[in-house]
């Protein structure tokens, strides 16, 4: 039987997204009045078909099942504990602590430099602090579990005192076990919660709020000739066994976040691919977030080399989702992205 998956699209804003859905000519996304949309597209591995949504009772009983529950599911309130994805982009700063991160290695490897780093990010506009012992850039070595937390241990005491929303990157249980004894709200986990056995173990007893993120291979493997089917296809269907692994492990809550991981065993095809079409996430039902930071699609794009030099195409890439109602941003440069948000809703969402 063939399987189809529902996209929003056509969306609207602000005080015309109101206007829309108070007249029933469109419909929320994830219970945030401030964007809407009133066209989807119904998607297979053979076809395309882009409809309004007030021709969805003229679909065929069987597509029309699948779309209405996909609708539900674009509409319905996401909830994540100290998190309000109603009021989006939520704004996750990246503080790496490593000597060998793509961008910022070596930067804040030393807790004073961490330190007034994590405090900048705060005064830049983050919402969210994301502070990670291990690079994970393609081609990186793993490190041991000990060595990772100990990069880190004096950032998550300080983080302890801050009233900031903390998450943990980190794909060792190990790891996330330590930082429990600190200030923890969110677990990102860029392997998908497949690198570390005991790691589903550890959320299950804990219920804490977490990333479930697409990656092809490890670190070390992911960028070597990635290939897929149907990229965008091939995420939707991992994300969804995922999730029915999740719950027969007995994880029953909601505070699950999808990333389709940029540049995660992805090609640049792959990556503006999935960008173009983001929203298509929205019908599983949990909030989005996008790592597009000074990423190699950028360079692609753009010919600049230097990571540091890739702030206006991390800009421009972070506007376009959040255009398709992606509710969280991962990124390094918070006072750029967050003057440019500000800018764009100003001008733009009227």
């Amino acid at each position: 039987m063939q399987k189809y998956y529902t996209r929003a699209c056509n969306f609207y804003y602000n005080k015309t997204s109101k206007e829309k859905i108070k007249k029933k000519l469109s419909l929320s996304v994830g219970g945030s009045d401030s964007i809407s949309f009133d066209c989807i597209e119904i998607i297979s591995r053979k076809s395309k078909k882009i409809i309004n949504i007030k021709n969805i009772n003229k679909l065929p009983t069987k597509i029309k099942k699948k779309v209405l529950v996909d609708i539900k599911n674009i509409c319905k309130n996401k909830k994540i504990p100290g998190l309000n994805p109603k009021k989006f982009p939520i704004l996750m700063g990246i503080i790496n602590i490593t000597p060998d991160s793509f961008s910022d290695g070596g930067n804040f490897n030393k807790f004073k430099l961490a330190k007034k780093q994590i405090n900048k990010l705060i005064r830049d506009g983050a919402n969210i602090i994301d502070i990670g012992g291990e690079s994970t850039r393609p081609g990186s070595k793993e490190i041991k579990e000990l060595s990772e937390w100990n990069r880190i241990k004096n950032s998550m005491k300080y983080l302890k005192k801050k009233k900031i929303f903390v998450s943990l990157d980190s794909r060792k249980s190990f790891v996330m076990k330590k930082a429990l004894n600190y200030k923890l709200n969110l677990i990102n986990d860029i392997s998908g919660l497949s690198y570390d056995k005991d790691t589903i173990k550890l959320l299950k007893k804990s219920k804490l709020p977490f990333v479930l993120h697409h990656i092809k291979g490890t670190p070390k493997t992911m960028q070597i000739n990635p290939n897929y089917k149907n990229v965008l296809l091939d995420i939707y269907d991992y994300f969804e066994e995922k999730l029915k692994l999740i719950r027969k492990k007995g994880i029953k809550h909601k505070s699950i976040i999808l990333d389709p991981g940029i540049g995660f065993g992805k090609n640049l095809k792959h990556n503006i691919t999935l960008i173009n079409n983001i929203s298509i996430f929205h019908s599983l039902g949990f909030p989005i977030m996008l790592g597009l930071s000074r990423k190699k699609f950028i360079k692609d794009i753009s010919r600049l080399n230097d990571s540091d030099k890739r702030i206006g195409g991390t800009v421009s890439s972070c506007i376009f989702s959040i255009q398709q109602g992606v509710q969280i941003l991962r990124v390094h440069d918070i006072n750029e992205i967050n003057q440019g948000i500000k800018v764009f809703k100003k001008l733009n969402y009227k």
